[in-house]
């Protein structure tokens, strides 16, 4: 903030200001006195580096500064530099005294407002019992900027010496230069940004050096993959391994669950009436009949059941043999449809009468009071329908519980035993029963077998024997983790028979944490012969990662050790 009065300008100071927005508010004020109204504690000009920064500035730019302040801790540094303080605006301008070195005061800013023989305007900058205000209204222009003959240059000495420019000895008054202050803030960024390289510089070679090299080693042995399928007989009454039988000693572990299954109702139920009227039976047979109650008489496919008996005398027959349409053979009888519903409904026809043969019936009315009423029944459809859902859903859940307890008891888990018992089943709901859905739950038991892995390996290293040289090599690896077991039969709860399909490893073998410790630091050559030297060995790669990488890594979690897998020989299946 600045408030021009004349030819001084009033520039209030905020507290954080730097210099170098204090700079250039001097620089682009248009007065040649500037007044600086500094607030308390301000931080800007307790260096006496950035003020001599500003009188530097204020000789370029040939203006007089006056410092506006009361602060006992910037009159000495103003003293040391040669600016004029004042206490308020309409206080007299001075140089405090520098420490050690006081200003005499015919130095003060009268000296600078000289200019030439124009004694009016020496006599008002003489007049030091003016205040800052006075001196600028009184001063005319010409006063209050000396010519640049009469400007003292500051350099380097000056402000290593300490001195005020018009104290420092030995200088003579020469042309202004400009001066260009640093820009501190971009001085602070380059410095940080040099920092932040070094230290990605830094990261970037432990990185190259400690992090990235590593070395792959794949050896190649005379080592063999032997697949076996075997039988086994799970018994946990068995108490040791009979390897030529397939015996092994098991346990089994059960786990019950609870599943339901609900499915919406398919059946349907007519609940309505059921039509009725009556028929006129015709006996047209040589013999008597009685017609009993409940005979069906069909027409248009739709039974009709007769109510009550009637008896039938032998059909009375003309001379041409002609069955008459009168007398004691024909009688009428109510009938009632057999099933309910409004399709019973129908007009006068004729009816077959089942069981009888010469036997014939007609209405002359039709049936009536047939109605529809249908009703949503359980089916034995939607029951099974139910039980197949449950016995789709997923296994995998009940299987990992029981290989997690089996382990937990220190045990294998043949997990191709598992097997579901017998459901215990349940519906909300039966067969025929009206409801818009069903709901069936099945409590069933699962059960899987456990055995010892020693006593597995030693069926797999009877069925092997005969396919390896026992004299040079040795199962290295049983290959039970990718072991395939199938059930074949479950006796009992007891007994199980399964298969076992199994690739055994069989060969040298070799420590590889060990040889690990002995290549490490050391170029291929070296590895290579080393790791040669164990039996059974053939042939040793060695390769280095990254490109720049020439020996292999001292740290033993760079080396990667890969031994190549042996070609497969099948062995027949043993009962």
């Amino acid at each position: 903030m600045s408030a021009q009065n004349n030819n001084k300008d009033v520039i209030y100071v905020d507290i954080d200001d730097e210099i170098t927005g204090l700079i250039d508010k001097v620089r682009s004020s248009e007065q040649k006195i500037v007044a600086l109204v500094l607030p308390k504690r301000a931080a800007v000009l307790q260096s006496i580096v950035n003020m001599k920064l500003l009188k530097r500035t204020s000789d370029a730019a040939k203006k007089h500064i006056v410092l506006i302040t009361s602060d006992p801790g910037l009159l000495p540094l103003a003293g040391t530099v040669g600016l004029h303080v004042a206490k308020t605006l309409q206080s007299k301008p001075e140089i405090p005294p520098a420490p050690g070195a006081p200003i005499e005061p015919s130095d003060d800013i009268d000296d600078a407002l000289q200019d030439g023989d124009d004694s009016e305007a020496a006599e008002t900058a003489a007049d030091r019992s003016k205040p800052v205000g006075e001196l600028a209204k009184s001063a005319p222009a010409s006063a209050l900027m000396p010519d640049d003959e009469d400007v003292i240059q500051m350099d380097d000495a000056d402000l290593d010496a300490g001195l005020p420019p018009a104290a420092a000895p030995g200088k003579a008054k020469g042309k202004n230069k400009k001066l260009k202050v640093p820009n501190f803030n971009k001085f602070r960024l380059l410095i940080m940004l040099g920092g932040a390289g070094l230290v990605g510089l830094i990261v970037l070679l432990y990185v190259c050096i400690a992090v990235l090299p590593k070395a792959t080693i794949t050896i190649k042995t005379d080592s063999q993959a032997v697949s076996s399928n075997m039988d086994l007989t799970l018994d946990t009454a068995a108490t040791t391994v009979k390897a030529d039988a397939g015996v092994v000693p098991a346990q089994t572990q059960q786990s019950q669950k609870t599943l339901t299954q609900q499915v919406e109702a398919t059946g349907q139920r007519n609940d309505g009436t059921k039509a009725s009227g009556s028929i006129k039976i015709s006996n047209c047979s040589d013999a008597a009949v009685v017609i009993p109650a409940g005979t069906g008489a069909t027409s248009s496919s739709l039974t009709f059941i007769t109510q009550t008996a009637i008896a039938l005398a032998a059909g009375n027959f003309d001379s041409h043999g002609n069955c008459k349409s009168s007398g004691t053979h024909i009688g009428s009888v109510g009938v009632t449809a057999q099933q309910t519903g409004a399709q019973y409904n129908i007009g006068a026809g004729t009816f077959t009468v089942s069981g009888f043969s010469g036997v014939s019936a007609s209405s002359s009315d039709s049936m009536s009071g047939g109605t529809d009423k249908i009703t949503k029944v359980i089916s034995s459809a939607d029951i099974d329908n139910a039980k197949q859902k449950i016995s789709a859903q997923d296994t995998n859940a009940v299987k990992q519980e029981l290989q997690k307890a089996l382990a937990d008891k220190g045990l294998y888990a043949i997990t191709g035993s598992l097997n579901a018992g017998t459901p215990a089943v349940t519906s909300s709901a039966n067969v025929g029963d009206a409801a818009d859905a069903v709901a069936v739950t099945e409590k069933i038991t699962y059960t899987m077998f456990g055995a010892k892995r020693s006593d597995l390996q030693k069926i797999i290293e009877n069925g092997v024997k005969d396919q390896i040289d026992t004299k040079k090599q040795k199962i290295l690896d049983y290959g039970l983790d990718k072991a395939v077991f199938n059930l074949q039969n479950q006796q009992s709860a007891t007994n199980a028979m399964v298969t076992m399909q199994v690739t055994a490893v069989a060969g040298s073998d070799l420590d590889t944490a060990a040889l690990k410790k002995q290549v490490a630091g050391k170029k291929a050559a070296d590895a290579k012969e080393l790791i040669k030297a164990n039996p059974g060995v053939t042939d040793v790669t060695v390769t280095y990662s990254p490109f720049w990488v020439s020996a292999i890594p001292n740290q033993t979690g760079k080396i990667i050790i890969q031994v190549e897998k042996p070609t497969t020989t099948n062995v027949k299946s043993k009962q």
